[in-house]
């Protein structure tokens, strides 16, 4: 038996995430003063009883979905599964990528925390609002989103940003080359395309602005060897080299978030078990549809699922 625990990204956040795992662990709710405290603001305050729109801002969903991951990692070591001795990979999809690197011990919570909140910020503001957007391209495999983003740019910016699963592709640019990309998307036969309640158009070539800022903020932390393999979006194999780590979260930015063929890799090397580590499902209901019926799939964030966990 060979297990993944894979880390999810934006869009899974909802207030209240982790409250109850940290009033019924004290090593969870240690996360979340580590990371209130690195951030010098009370994060755990928003996450648990704030606004949703105020959670669901880039730069304070980024550090609050790490939080929570790391959160249950503290919970599930404290019922003895660590990441060290029970897990083959990790792997996340965008931001969750660092959360992945934090439980492999890359990065220190700390420096996850207030990288999450500089790539955030730095998100947001490499394009102004209106000018960029996101789609949903459903029902089209990636060769054939690759080819609609590519008609529908006409010199403007649009790529595929995200190869979800089989049926699941995000495209990513201009907002009128995006929009363009939805009808193109509809006439090929996609079962849906629609534009997706984002705020900034990420994973695409008009983030290369965030990219510099994080190339600058990486410099000045310590990326150590991860304990366990960390399966990278922009490559979707295994990386252990910290100077690879570097360059591979700086290219992630404006690179394609290459989830469906990571989960395949992963697939391919073994894996047999897909823990779902933090917020939400997304990353479960993703590695059904890529490798169908044959792995065991868990998703790990209240304190019941910390108990079955361990068995």
């Amino acid at each position: 038996m060979s297990r993944a625990f894979v880390f999810p990204g934006q869009g899974a956040q909802t207030v209240g995430m982790g409250k109850a795992l940290a009033e019924a662990y004290p090593a969870a709710k240690a996360v979340y003063d580590e990371v209130d405290a690195a951030l010098g603001e009370k994060l755990s305050a928003l996450i648990w009883e704030g606004d949703i729109a105020e959670l669901t801002l880039t730069q304070n969903a980024q550090p609050a979905l790490m939080a929570t991951s790391m959160a249950v990692l503290a919970a599930l070591a404290a019922e003895g599964i660590t990441v060290e001795k029970d897990v083959d990979f990790v792997a996340g999809h965008s931001l969750g990528e660092y959360s992945a690197l934090c439980a492999a011990g890359a990065l220190s919570l700390s420096d996850t925390a207030r990288l999450l909140r500089i790539r955030g910020l730095a998100m947001q503001e490499a394009v102004p609002v209106g000018v960029g957007a996101m789609a949903a391209l459903l029902g089209l495999d990636f060769a054939a989103a690759m080819e609609v983003a590519a008609e529908a740019a006409q010199g403007e910016v649009c790529q595929a940003a995200n190869d979800n699963d089989p049926a699941q592709v995000v495209v990513s640019g201009h907002k009128g080359a995006v929009e363009r990309a939805v009808e193109i998307a509809k006439a090929r036969g996609a079962k849906r395309a629609l534009m997706l309640p984002v705020s900034a158009p990420f994973h695409c070539a008009l983030m290369q602005p965030a990219a510099h800022k994080m190339a600058e903020a990486l410099s000045a932390v310590v990326i150590s060897k991860p304990t366990v393999p960390v399966v990278v979006n922009v490559r979707a194999e295994a990386v252990t080299e910290p100077d690879r780590i570097f360059d591979l979260l700086v290219a992630q930015i404006t690179g394609s978030v290459r989830w469906r063929e990571s989960v395949m890799w992963m697939q391919t090397a073994g894996v047999t078990e897909f823990w779902e580590i933090g917020a939400g499902k997304a990353l479960s209901g993703m590695v059904k549809r890529i490798v169908g019926g044959d792995v065991v799939l868990r998703a790990v964030l209240t304190p019941e699922d910390v108990v079955a966990a361990r068995g």
